[in-house]
């Protein structure tokens, strides 16, 4: 019985849980952020093709 309440009462895999899932949102937005620069970067390259 003190096996069990002491397997129940351990933090760490809930800590790792909470750091991965830390590290999902902020590699998502990373990606959303990655995506949107190189939206704008293909758009510069554009116009300046189209200037010259």
């Amino acid at each position: 019985m003190r096996r069990l309440t002491q397997i129940v009462r351990c933090e760490r895999g809930a800590n790792a849980i909470e750091y991965a899932f830390v590290a999902t949102l902020i590699a998502i937005a990373a990606l959303g952020a990655f995506h949107a620069l190189g939206d704008k970067i293909d758009t510069m390259y554009g116009n300046v093709s189209n200037h010259l």
